[in-house]
């Protein structure tokens, strides 16, 4: 097990990640999809205040910085016009879970359940931008998905208490960056393949 510390280590590597993306969107290379975005910042941060409230200690600041990334990646696309808003039957549906953890926390005062809640959020989120990584890999950034795949698996090596709202948004972030980066890297594979001229 790391030093409980190291989780700021993996939360710089995720905002670096979110900081590069934000770069990427200036330069016309990527274009986020607004809502799942804003989805991606609200169910962290419900997560993150949930953790407070649970006590979870350190773990919670990986959960913060998965809340603040995309937070800095809407206000890049906003402020560039390099978005497009696309809201689905899975938008309404996570924000539906995102307010139910909020109603869990804040009116059932159940905190570690409102985080698994925000966690289950955030994965309803995840499908367009994993059906849009497979049609156009070059519209993500992987080395994004990289780096914040690293600092959530910092975190899980830093957890000493194994309650379910100490792990799950790490457990979670871990699964979704390694899917992710499958995705992009084998489409991306299969298109130059496709493009590379035969003999």
């Amino acid at each position: 097990m790391l030093d409980p510390h190291w989780v700021f280590a993996g939360a710089v590597l995720g905002l670096v990640g979110s900081v590069r993306y934000a770069f990427a969107i200036t330069r016309g290379r990527v274009r986020p999809n607004l809502v799942t975005w804003s989805l991606w910042a609200a169910a962290p941060l419900i997560g993150f205040f949930a953790q407070l409230d649970s006590e979870v200690g350190l773990p919670a600041v990986m959960t913060l910085a998965a809340g603040a990334g995309p937070l800095i990646v809407i206000l890049t696309s906003v402020i560039a016009r390099r978005h497009y808003t696309r809201l689905g039957v899975l938008d309404l549906v996570c924000a539906g879970i995102a307010s139910l953890a909020l109603c869990v926390w804040l009116g059932l005062g159940a905190a570690p359940l409102a985080v698994l809640f925000a966690v289950a959020a955030d994965a309803v989120a995840a499908p367009p931008t994993i059906v849009k990584a497979w049609r156009h890999p070059d519209s993500e950034n992987v080395f994004f998905y990289v780096l914040v795949g690293v600092g959530a698996t910092i975190t899980l090596l830093t957890i000493a208490s194994w309650e379910p709202q100490s792990w799950a948004f790490a457990l979670y972030q871990v699964a979704l960056c390694v899917l992710l980066i499958g995705v992009i890297a084998t489409r991306r594979r299969a298109h130059a393949t496709r493009l590379r001229p035969r003999t």
